[in-house]
């Protein structure tokens, strides 16, 4: 139980990070509403699936290639703590920035004529998978759960937690979404989440970057 107990605020605060980050209407989900509003409910849910499936494979590669390089070279640890805190605190200043801009969100559809669901969530997989800013992302977020010696059990928790949070998350986008009205009410809304959103992660990365591993 004690072991649980020290591993449990690491691994809800990449949860906090991965349900914050989803909040912020990034490319991903701009894509998964355009979609939604413009062409079906159905290829919005196709789509967010896909990129739900590339969050996952992102969040194992992060575990997967940290762990071993942890196990390898124990000081990694401190360098990649160092990385993901100076990342979150650039994701920080981003959201404030956007908090601070009178611009409202604009959802995006996929360029092209429209696609079978199977089709959609493999460009969803494609559209994840092939952003280099994601895999930053995951990296951050899974060094806010994983320490120094952490058994395998904490990685699988962040690996299924995150996943389950990014596919709850775009699935609601896609099924909320469906709407100019729900896109207006998340725009009012948009400057307070941002807000929020840029001091968790100014605090996760000053956190990052003063913890010892």
């Amino acid at each position: 139980m004690s072991e649980i107990v020290s591993y449990l605020p690491g691994i809800l605060l990449a949860y906090s990070a991965t349900l914050l980050a989803l909040a912020s209407p990034g490319p991903n989900v701009l894509a998964v509403m355009g979609t939604s509003m413009s062409v079906s409910r159905r290829a919005g849910v196709a789509l967010a699936l896909g990129i739900a499936a590339g969050s996952f494979l992102w969040a194992l590669l992060s575990v997967s290639g940290l762990s071993a390089l942890i196990a390898t070279y124990a000081a990694a640890l401190t360098v990649i703590k160092i990385a993901g805190g100076c990342y979150l605190l650039w994701l920080a200043y981003k959201a404030f920035r956007s908090a601070a801009s009178r611009h409202d969100i604009e959802a995006r559809t996929l360029g092209g004529a429209p696609l079978t669901p199977l089709r959609y969530a493999a460009r969803g997989l494609t559209i994840q998978m092939t952003n280099p800013k994601a895999a930053l992302a995951w990296i951050a977020i899974v060094s806010l759960g994983l320490k120094h010696d952490a058994p395998l059990w904490v990685a699988a928790a962040i690996v299924i937690g995150t996943t389950a949070l990014s596919t709850a998350l775009h699935l609601l986008y896609a099924l909320a979404f469906s709407t100019t009205a729900m896109v207006r009410l998340y725009g009012k809304a948009r400057r307070t989440i941002q807000a929020a959103l840029g001091t968790f992660f100014a605090l996760a990365g000053i956190r990052l970057l003063t913890d010892r591993p």
